[in-house]
C-alpha cells in the first residue's frame, strides 16, 4: 500500500487517498475530525446501535458503523462519561463490552424519532463529489475502436456508431428515436460497456443530521476487490462497477427526487443519482405515468449545468452531482412528445431505423451462427418476400424473434437445432399470430 499525493492535493474535499493493488482506495480516518461527518452524527449512531442489543463490543459497534475501531472507543469511553452507557468490562485492545443505561435508551428513543437509520456511517457530500469527479477523470479516454467494439454484436449503419461514439467521448447525453424493435435499448446497454471502470460509492452521504443511503444491492454490482489489509480503507465506501440504470414507464416525478420514509426517517437516493459514474436510460420515453413536459422540465438543469436539485422533507435544497451517461429513447414522434428546448439540450441525436434487406440478412445470419447454423440465401429471400407479401416491415429484432422459435420447436421435438421453410412458418405463426402463404 502507498498513498497517492497528488491525489490527496487535489482537492480539500477529496478524501486521503492509498493505492492497493493498483487501485486507488480511501483510507480509514486517523482520527474522528478526518472522518468528515459531525463527532455528535458519529456518536448518535454508536447509541442507536447499542440500543438495538442488550450488550455489545466495541468490536462489533464498529463494524455496524464502518469506523476504524480506536475511533469508536474513543465516541463510546465519552458516551460512558456521559452515562449513557456502562462497561462491563473488557475484551482486548480498545475493545470492551457495553450495556446501554436507562439515560442511553432515553436518548436512542429521542434520536429514533428524528432518524431512524443504524448502519455505516455517511459521508460528507463534498466527499462524495470530490471523489466522483475524481475517479471520472481518471477513466480512460473513449476511442472510436472502442464504442465500435462494444456495439460489434449489433448490425448498425456506420454513421450511427460514429454519433455516439461523439456522444460518449464528449460525455453528452444520447437522443434515440425510431420505430420499436430496432435496438435502441441494446444500443444504451451496449455503450455502457464502451467505458472501463469501477468506482468507490459510499453506503450512505450525510446532510447535516439526515441520511441519504446511496449504495443498493438492486442497482449496483460489487467489483469483487479485496484488499489484502482491508482494516486500512475507509469501510463506509464500497467499490462497485459502473452502474446501468434503466428507468422505463414506472418513471415518475416523485421517483426523481429524494424517496424519504416516514416509519425509517431517512431516505433513498433516486435512481438517477444512484447512477452516477455510469449510465442512466430513460427507456420508452413518452409512456411514463406523467405528462411528458414535466418529465423534460425536470430534466432542463441536470442537462445545462451536470447538477441536480433534491429536496429533504423539511423544504431545504440540497444541490447534487449529475455525473452519468443519459440516454432517452423512444418510439413516438419527437415532435409530438417533446419541446425544442429539451431536444437543443441534448447532446447528440440518432434515428434508429428499420434495417435494409442486407442488414436484416445479416443479422439473421450472425443470431443463427450463435447456434452454428448457416442460413441459405434462398431460404431468406423466401422469407424477406413473405414480408413484402404483408407489407410488414423488417425490424432488427425479429431474426433473433423467429430464430429462437424455430429453436423452441426443434427443443419441443426433441430435434437438433435448424431452420427450415417449414420451422420457419410454425415461428412466423407463433409470432405474428398469422400463418404466412407458401412462397
Amino acid at each position: 500500500m502507498s498513498s497517492i499525493g497528488a491525489a490527496n492535493s487535489a482537492s480539500p474535499h477529496l478524501p486521503k487517498l492509498l493505492e492497493v493493488s493498483g487501485v486507488p482506495s480511501p483510507e480509514a480516518p486517523a482520527d474522528l475530525q478526518s472522518v468528515g461527518v459531525p463527532q455528535s452524527v458519529l456518536a448518535d449512531l454508536c447509541l442507536k446501535a447499542c440500543y438495538t442489543v442488550p450488550q455489545c463490543t466495541t468490536d462489533w459497534v464498529a463494524q455496524q458503523i464502518h469506523i476504524p475501531l480506536p475511533l469508536v472507543e474513543a465516541l463510546l469511553q465519552q458516551m460512558k462519561g456521559e452515562q449513557l452507557l456502562q462497561v462491563l468490562g473488557q475484551v482486548g485492545p480498545f475493545n470492551h463490552r457495553y450495556a446501554i443505561t436507562d439515560r442511553g435508551r432515553e436518548q436512542s428513543k429521542r434520536l429514533f424519532e428524528i432518524s431512524g437509520y443504524v448502519g455505516p456511517a455517511p459521508v460528507s457530500l463534498d466527499a462524495y463529489t470530490a471523489m466522483l469527479d475524481w475517479q471520472l477523470a481518471q477513466f480512460p479516454q473513449i476511442s472510436l475502436e472502442a464504442v465500435q467494439q462494444a456495439l460489434a454484436e449489433l448490425v448498425l449503419p456506420e454513421h450511427d456508431v460514429y454519433t455516439s461514439a461523439l456522444a460518449i467521448m464528449s460525455q453528452r447525453s444520447l437522443f434515440l428515436n425510431g420505430p420499436p424493435g430496432n435496438g435502441k435499448t441494446s444500443i444504451a446497454r451496449a455503450l455502457h460497456n464502451a467505458v472501463v471502470g469501477d468506482l468507490w460509492i459510499p453506503h450512505c452521504i450525510g446532510v447535516g443530521t439526515d441520511v441519504i443511503r446511496v449504495y443498493d444491492q438492486q442497482c449496483h454490482e460489487l467489483a469483487g476487490f479485496n484488499p489484502p489489509q482491508p482494516w486500512k480503507l475507509d469501510q463506509r465506501w464500497v467499490r462497485i462497477k459502473r452502474p446501468l440504470t434503466i428507468a422505463g414507464g414506472e418513471m415518475t416525478i416523485e421517483s426523481l427526487d429524494l424517496s424519504y420514509s416516514p416509519s425509517m426517517r431517512f431516505y433513498e437516493a433516486p435512481l438517477h443519482f444512484k447512477s452516477n459514474g455510469g449510465t442512466f436510460v430513460i427507456d420508452d420515453f413518452g409512456r411514463q405515468r406523467v405528462d411528458p413536459s414535466d418529465l423534460l422540465n425536470r430534466w432542463i438543469i441536470p442537462l445545462e449545468h451536470r447538477v441536480d436539485y433534491m429536496t429533504l422533507h423539511t423544504g431545504l435544497k440540497v444541490m447534487v452531482p449529475f455525473r452519468q451517461m443519459l440516454i432517452v429513447a423512444t418510439n413516438l414522434d419527437p415532435n409530438r412528445v417533446m419541446d425544442p428546448a429539451f431536444l437543443r439540450r441534448m447532446g447528440y441525436r440518432i434515428y434508429v431505423s428499420g434495417p435494409t434487406r442486407d442488414r436484416y440478412c445479416e443479422i439473421f445470419a450472425r443470431y443463427a451462427g450463435r447456434y452454428n447454423l448457416q442460413v441459405p440465401q434462398p431460404l431468406m429471400d423466401r422469407l424477406l418476400q413473405q414480408y413484402k407479401k404483408e407489407d410488414r416491415e423488417l425490424r432488427g429484432c425479429e431474426p433473433r424473434d423467429l430464430i429462437e422459435r424455430c429453436r423452441d420447436i426443434c427443443k419441443l421435438r426433441r430435434q437438433p437445432m435448424q431452420i427450415n421453410d417449414e420451422m420457419l412458418r410454425l415461428a412466423w405463426a407463433g409470432y405474428f399470430g398469422l400463418t404466412p402463404t407458401n412462397a
